[in-house]
């Protein structure tokens, strides 16, 4: 399983992801460096979210236009816990994202079922598992085996805890990302450790 923390730009925490061999997670939103590592794209729809913003379309594109070609993948614009219109959304830029990013994550939300994903997944699209925190923990299974069942990849937002760590283990997941580590170096051990003890022996693409 591979382990993306959210970039930041400080010096100490870097060398310490680097050393680990995380990779980033880089936000439409945020700054748009990738520090030398290998990293994936958010859409910075959470931010959005969390600010009570609308979702900055400009930013996205920007960012998919500087970044989106050397991403492991780019999460497809979604609407936090917002269901079958979140897909919706997501749907529509699928198209132009596939022709820019070797990889695009539909980002799952409350309310949608396997059944609503099942149809538009395979090797270049994946799922994000998203959503609201209870929803997601719920979920997580159900969302790695459908991308199992049709070769894709499995990502989960927002993973901080050992707990949410195994939660990723037991789901199956290709991956997932978290902040924890990019605030705070001193988390970076424990949850290291965590994914390395899972994981022991186990390659990557």
């Amino acid at each position: 399983m591979i382990a993306y923390a959210s970039r930041t730009g400080t010096r100490r925490n870097l060398d310490a992801l680097r050393e680990a061999g995380w990779r980033l997670l880089v936000s439409a939103t945020g700054v748009q460096r990738t520090e030398g590592f290998r990293y994936a794209l958010d859409n910075g729809a959470w931010t959005a979210h969390q600010q009570g913003s609308p979702f900055d379309v400009a930013a996205f594109v920007r960012a998919v236009d500087a970044l989106g070609a050397g991403a492991d993948f780019v999460v497809a614009p979604d609407i936090v816990a917002g269901g079958h219109e979140s897909l919706r959304m997501s749907l529509a830029w699928l198209p132009r994202l596939l022709d820019q990013a070797p990889r695009v994550l539909l980002a799952v939300q409350d309310g949608m079922t396997p059944g609503d994903v099942s149809p538009h997944i395979g090797g270049r699209v994946g799922v994000a598992v998203g959503g609201s925190t209870e929803w997601k923990e719920a979920t997580a299974r159900a969302w790695g085996a459908l991308a199992r069942e049709h070769g894709a990849w499995c990502h989960v937002l927002r993973v901080n805890t050992v707990r949410r760590i195994r939660l990723c283990q037991d789901a199956g997941a290709s991956s997932f990302d978290g902040s924890s580590v990019s605030r705070f170096a001193c988390n970076l051990p424990r949850l290291d450790a965590a994914v390395r003890q899972l994981h022991l022996g186990a390659t990557y693409a």
